[in-house]
């Protein structure tokens, strides 16, 4: 099983439920607890789908063959064959599906009216999303649209759909606390982007920050990393305010450091990230 595991990318996971944990927040006192577990394990299921997936697709097109300084996941390390990271994808696409149709159910209490329709359409969106990221033959991640799903999914998808599901309504206090989580999620993809980056190129990977160069991509790096705070403070909400020295060093990190020295960032903003969404709604929770 450890050897599935590792290719789970158990690091990641804290980005996914950051938007359900802050949009669920918002959504106080209405809140429904089997909805919010319910939205846990989809969303959970849909980013390990999204990273077996990717593993799987760089894997195809020999992106990871030689790349130094990178943890060989199951797959390139040999411990896991293609046909068996296939069936995984099956299942955690099957779980993704599953969990999502009874989060929907758990919430509107039917799937046959206008709003649980739309969520079943996004729901399918999401696992196409996550299956064609770096698989077929023009997957999107290879041509600079990675970092846009990602804010798609798992900042505005996730954070609004939590809310909605628990409040049947939307405000734009939700939607501005969407995009401030949203981001600094986008920023740990562009964050293993740049570690990547020469590597990336050589195989045709043009992610956004391999088209944008290295500099360029720091600067974007930086500006999606503090939108966030500018964000909170208009919304009066202070205390996620007390993260900004951890990503204020991030960030002169990133622009002292490059290549696989990034590597130790990577779970460094995913922990931080899933902070900024943990204090964000407890401002809503007191």
């Amino acid at each position: 099983m450890r050897k599935y595991i590792q290719s789970f990318r158990l690091r990641t996971l804290p980005l996914s439920i950051s938007g359900i944990i802050l949009g669920t927040a918002i959504a106080y006192p209405k809140i429904d607890v089997w909805v919010f577990i319910l939205a846990i394990l989809t969303t959970l299921s849909l980013q390990i789908l999204s990273n077996l997936a990717n593993e799987l697709g760089d894997a195809r097109h020999g992106t990871d063959e030689q790349q130094e300084g990178r943890v060989a996941y199951g797959l390139q390390a040999g411990a896991i064959s293609e046909q068996q990271m296939v069936r995984c994808i099956v299942v955690f696409s099957f779980l993704s599906a599953i969990f999502g149709v009874l989060l929907i159910y758990s919430s509107f209490g039917t799937l046959f009216a206008l709003y649980p329709l739309i969520f079943l359409l996004l729901g399918l969106l999401a696992i196409i999303a996550a299956l064609k990221y770096t698989l077929g033959k023009k997957p999107y991640g290879y041509q600079g649209f990675g970092d846009l799903s990602v804010f798609i999914f798992f900042g505005l998808v996730s954070t609004l759909g939590a809310f909605f599901l628990q409040t049947q309504t939307l405000t734009w206090q939700a939607t501005w606390l969407a995009v401030a989580i949203g981001l600094p999620i986008v920023a740990v993809l562009n964050l293993n982007n740049i570690r990547d980056m020469e590597n990336d190129v050589k195989y045709g990977k043009r992610t956004l920050a391999s088209r944008l160069g290295s500099r360029n991509a720091k600067v974007y790096h930086t500006i999606i990393l503090l939108i966030p705070f500018l964000i909170f403070v208009l919304l009066q909400s202070y205390l996620p305010i007390i993260l900004l020295p951890v990503f204020m060093i991030h960030i002169w990190i990133v622009w002292h450091t490059s290549g696989k020295r990034l590597d130790k960032q990577m779970p460094l903003l995913s922990l931080s990230t899933l902070g900024l969404a943990l204090m964000a709604a407890v401002t809503f929770l007191i």
